[in-house]
């Protein structure tokens, strides 16, 4: 049976209609010109063009746009002719906003946009916030999940900050998951680069969010200078939950010293009794490597802190616990600029019922174990100290430590917390996650 040409190509056709638009199926496509599959010059026409479940090959190349994802998809970097890098930078331009925080409303321009969907994956990209040209304090950031679900994996994330002048703004996140009231964000982020960030690392809000941070490694600054934002590597804030394991996060140090402004881990005000992990990470030359800030009565306690190795901080206290009930075994603690462990009362009503048993602490400034005066139900043995000034102490009577001004824990605007008028030492925390 003889088939005319010009039907075979009509029927070849429709099929790729059907592939592309219909509704029970997926397709394999590429961004690009280095593939043999459907090409879309850019990766937002090939997301606009293809269904639910699909997979988006993306050649190496800079692709100047802001893709937004609200579908199903698999978006993934590939290799051609010895080259392996996929780069989403900002468009001609510049980045503009395309989205607004689900809490202050306040304007976000997000480079990756993911929103109302589940299934998303990104893999082996790079996003760049070099050149965004944005002018006042939007909200920069690299990849945001809004109110979505999905996993981001061997993606790095860079250069996420403003221009000159716009130091002091709380913007640049890399990675940043957020959910509204009433819906959910299950994402998880792992084996990438997270650095050259202005605010935030990896960053996960509200109720209804779940982060996992897996294997990534997180850079900061380094000393950043008064006024500007304060860094912190990796956050799980204002309900939110998750796990925080086998990541490297360094360099998160603010530039006054008299309070402790930045983090490489930051819990602040977590679920209550969540299941929140924080286990075997590496942190350090920091100025907190790991606090659990719990701003909010009802907020933060329940956290696991296990196995993680911490080094050389700056200022402050190797692991803040200003908040209750925690546990805080088996880690591995050197070099803390104040004491190893901290139990804090400066919260409100906080360093109450945690224990720290099995830790090793080697050199620290002030005492292995700091136990503020009204702190009561800890349990602080056993653990490894190694020349240490102190194996325990507390805030009236070994430390020497000098007082700074009054403690707060912020957010955007200064929340008073009780001081204790009789603390000789204080650290004095100012976080604004």
């Amino acid at each position: 049976m003889y088939i005319s040409r010009r039907f075979a190509l009509a029927g070849l056709t429709l099929l790729l209609i059907v592939v592309l638009t219909g509704p029970a199926f997926s397709a394999t496509v590429a961004v690009g010109s280095c593939s043999t599959y459907v090409n879309f010059a850019t990766i937002q026409q090939a997301l606009d063009a293809s269904p639910a479940g699909s997979v988006i090959k993306i050649c190496p190349g800079t692709y100047k746009e802001q893709p937004d994802i609200h579908k199903p998809v698999n978006l993934q970097g590939i290799a051609y002719a010895g080259t392996d890098r996929v780069i989403i930078a900002p468009p001609a331009g510049g980045v503009v906003t395309n989205s607004a925080d689900v809490d202050s409303a306040a304007p976000i321009a997000a480079q990756v946009w993911v929103h109302d969907t589940t299934g998303v994956t990104l893999s082996n990209i790079t996003v760049d916030g070099t050149g965004n040209s944005i002018a006042d304090c939007t909200n920069l950031v690299g990849i945001l999940f809004e109110n979505a679900s999905g996993v981001v994996n061997h993606v790095a994330v860079r250069n996420e900050k403003l221009g000159s002048g716009l130091e002091g703004c709380q913007s640049g996140q890399g990675i940043f998951v957020q959910t509204a009231t009433g819906n959910t964000s299950t994402v998880t982020v792992e084996n990438s680069s997270v650095h050259a960030y202005q605010k935030n690392g990896i960053v996960s809000h509200d109720a209804g969010t779940t982060l996992t941070a897996l294997t990534n490694y997180v850079q900061g600054s380094g000393v950043v200078p008064s006024g500007n934002a304060a860094q912190n590597g990796i956050e799980i804030a204002f309900g939110a939950k998750g796990k925080i394991t086998g990541n490297t996060v360094v360099d998160n140090i603010y530039g006054d010293t008299t309070i402790a402004d930045s983090a490489d881990i930051l819990l602040f005000d977590a679920a209550e009794n969540a299941g929140i992990f924080v286990t075997t990470n590496t942190v350090g030359n920091s100025q907190l490597p790991i606090a659990l800030v719990s701003a909010t009565a009802g907020l933060d306690d329940g956290v696991t802190v296990t196995g993680n190795k911490i080094f050389g901080t700056s200022t402050a206290d190797a692991i803040d616990v200003c908040s209750n009930g925690n546990t805080i075994k088996t880690n591995m603690i050197y070099n803390s600029a104040a004491s190893g462990i901290h139990f804090d009362e400066s919260c409100g009503s906080t360093g109450n019922n945690n224990i720290a048993t099995s830790n090793t602490i080697v050199e620290s400034a002030c005492a292995g174990i700091l136990e503020d005066v009204t702190t009561s139900g800890n349990t602080d043995s056993p653990n490894i100290y190694d020349t240490v000034p102190f194996i325990v102490a507390n805030s009236t009577s070994k430390c020497t430590i000098p007082a700074g001004p009054a403690l707060a824990v912020t957010n955007t605007t200064n929340i008073p917390l009780a001081t204790g008028a009789s603390l000789s030492k204080k650290t004095v925390h100012k976080f604004q996650p």
